[in-house]
Parts: C-alpha cells; sequence; structure tokens
C-alpha cells in the first residue's frame, strides 16, 4: 500500500507543473491583449484599417520568419478549413479592433477588456462541446463569478452606451477567435492556425483600407501610431497568438477561456501606468471578483476529475508542435 503512494505523489506533481506550464503562456499571451488595449487609444484618430492592415502584415511575416527559424511546418488550408481560419480573422482580428479601437473613445480601458473577461460563460459551455467532451463542472461554476466581476466593472467604470455597446461586440469576438480555432488546431497548431489567421486579416483589412479610406492613408499615421502599430504586430498579434493557442491546444477552450480575466487587470495597469488614469474602487473590487473566478476555476491540476479539463487528443499535436518549436 504504501508503494502504490509513493509512486502516485510524483504523478500528481508532474500533473500539477504540466498544468502551470500549459496555462502559463495564456496569462502572459491574455496581459498582452489587456495592454493592447491601451495602446490602442493612440489609434483612435488613425486610418483604423490602414494601420490595422499594417499591423497584421508585419505579424505574418514575423511568424512566418520565426517557424522558418524554428523548423515549423505549416500545413496549407483545405475544404472546409479556409471558413474555419476567415471566421477567425474576420471576428477576432477584423471586427475585434473594430470594437477595441472605437470602443476606447468612449470608455476607460478596464471597460473594454473586461468584456473580454466575460468570454469564459461562452468557451466553457460551447467550447468543450465542439470538442466533443462535457462542459467541465468547476468551469461552468466558475464562469459566473468571473461575469460577475465584469457587470460591476461594467456598470461601475467610465463609460457611455456607445462604450458598452463596443465592449459587447469585443466580448462576442473574442468567444469567435478561440471557438473557431477549435475545429483547425488538431491539424495546424498553434502556428499555423495564428500564420493563417494573421495574412487573412491582413488581407481582409487591406480590401476594407482601399474601399474607405485615402490610397495615402498609411503615410497619414504619425509617430506615435508608428510605434503602436509595431507594438500590436510584434508582441499583441505574433508573440501574443501563439502563446495565446499553445494554451488552447493543450488544456482545451473551457479552461483556457477562464485566462481571458486576465486582461482587465492588464488594461487597467497599463492604463494606470500611461496617465489614463486609475480606475475607481468599484472597478477594482469587479477585478477582484474576477480574479476570485479564476482561481475557482483553475484551481488542482488537469481537472480531468470534472469532466473538461484534458484536451481531446485532435488537440494535443498543436500542443506538442508549439512546445517542440516555441
Amino acid at each position: 500500500m504504501s508503494t502504490s503512494t509513493d509512486s502516485a505523489a510524483p504523478a500528481d506533481t508532474t500533473t500539477a507543473t504540466t498544468s502551470f506550464r500549459d496555462l502559463a503562456p495564456g496569462v502572459i499571451g491574455m496581459a498582452l491583449v489587456g495592454s493592447s488595449v491601451t495602446v490602442s487609444r493612440s489609434l483612435v484618430d488613425a486610418p483604423l484599417f490602414a494601420a490595422q492592415a499594417v499591423r497584421y502584415a508585419a505579424a505574418a511575416l514575423i511568424l512566418v520568419a520565426l517557424a522558418r527559424i524554428a523548423r515549423v511546418p505549416l500545413s496549407r488550408p483545405r475544404g472546409g478549413e479556409w471558413l474555419w481560419l476567415a471566421g477567425i480573422a474576420a471576428t477576432g482580428l477584423v471586427l475585434f479592433n473594430v470594437a477595441v479601437v472605437r470602443g476606447v473613445a468612449h470608455a476607460e480601458p478596464a471597460v473594454i477588456a473586461v468584456a473580454v473577461a466575460s468570454v469564459p460563460v461562452l468557451l466553457g459551455v460551447v467550447g468543450p462541446l465542439l470538442e466533443g467532451r462535457r462542459p467541465s463542472r468547476r468551469v461552468l461554476l466558475a464562469a459566473p463569478v468571473v461575469v460577475a466581476g465584469a457587470v460591476l466593472v461594467e456598470g461601475t467604470g467610465r463609460t457611455d452606451a456607445a462604450g458598452v455597446g463596443w465592449a459587447v461586440l469585443a466580448l462576442a469576438c473574442e468567444a469567435g477567435f478561440t471557438l473557431l480555432a477549435v475545429p483547425v488546431l488538431g491539424r495546424h497548431g498553434a502556428w499555423g492556425v495564428s500564420v493563417h489567421a494573421v495574412w487573412m486579416g491582413a488581407v481582409m483589412l487591406a480590401g476594407l483600407s482601399l474601399f474607405t479610406e485615402s490610397p495615402s492613408a498609411v503615410g497619414a499615421l504619425k509617430a506615435g501610431q508608428w510605434a503602436a502599430v509595431g507594438y500590436l504586430a510584434v508582441l499583441v498579434t505574433a508573440v501574443a497568438f501563439l502563446l495565446w493557442y499553445r494554451t488552447v491546444a493543450a488544456v482545451g477552450s473551457g479552461r483556457a477561456g477562464l485566462l481571458t480575466g486576465v486582461a482587465p487587470l492588464a488594461a487597467a495597469g497599463a492604463g494606470a501606468v500611461s496617465g489614463g488614469g486609475a480606475p475607481g474602487a468599484a472597478v477594482w473590487a469587479g477585478l477582484a471578483v474576477v480574479i476570485a473566478g479564476l482561481a475557482l476555476g483553475l484551481r488542482g491540476g488537469s481537472g480531468s476529475e470534472d469532466g473538461g479539463g484534458s484536451p481531446p487528443a485532435s488537440a494535443r499535436p498543436g500542443a506538442a508542435q508549439a512546445g517542440r518549436c516555441a
């Protein structure tokens, strides 16, 4: 009996360590996404589609170069995969960035970013179903807590009706960014999904810029706006995409979705540091509730005991590929 106990202990430790290692990239990725809300304030007066097209074109080149350096094979999409990847680009890149840039003109960064933290309600239920699994009881219990904190922030943060509307659109787009990737992560992995979604997003945004903005729109960007585009291209797109999809592939979309609660914390901190003003006490209280929800949903090891922690077999190849090459 003592032999059985002794042999089980190292396995539990390994499971917990593996879980933390799998979750850490997603935490960093969401922190970068949260910081992007504050950085996007610099682009409020910029030609929106042109600036974002440059951002994603640069990010695509960076990702392809990194993939070649790391010797990661990139597969060409086939059949219905084109639609899934195009959906990621349209919702998670094009519409999401429109919502963020327009939203920060009407609301403080924490209000827009906390909408992203409400994604667990959708991901905790819909994500596992798309992956062929039962939703985790732990995630289902944690999701309303995260949303309660989000509601507190939304109700007390500095915003108007338009700001709330843009926040809701950002919520829907962030959910699509993860859910639409589930069917293609297995074959393409974090690298492939990131590369294809980013170059498709660049093409879509360039087309929108040509039809809605001046042909010389890129030339109208100022030095500070170019700096913001560079930050968004390198850290928030190339780096954050790889980190986020690595975690989704490793732990599943349900548990990964809870990490979106990190975004409003990063946005609040970045907003205060950049001189945008510190959030009020009620906003910080809401953020604390979000953290409590994250702790509830992410505590423990793999989460397999409640039916939703382990990723499906189809997601594991993508995680392994990212782990070898990142």
